[in-house]
């Protein structure tokens, strides 16, 4: 039995989430070679325009440990 891209996604998004970063983890890599370059383009364009709203005052940055102890916080939940 086959199953559906939608239903291997509900599948995949009732797992714990250790599990999903995995999976996930797993899924990228086995994207082809030539699509990495694509989104590896995408991901420089995503960093600059980051960067151009941190120098024009658009966001503000926060320190790696606030960051770091929100996510941990956020995990925590």
């Amino acid at each position: 039995m086959h199953l559906s891209p939608e239903e291997i996604a509900n599948e995949a998004l009732a797992l714990p989430s250790e599990a999903r970063a995995r999976l996930a983890d797993r899924l990228v890599e086995s994207l082809d070679p030539a699509e990495g370059g694509d989104i590896s383009q995408l991901w420089l364009r995503e960093a600059r325009r980051r960067i151009d709203e941190v120098r024009a005052g658009e966001v503000k940055t926060v320190a790696a440990d606030e960051a770091l102890a929100r996510v941990r916080e956020a995990i925590a939940r």
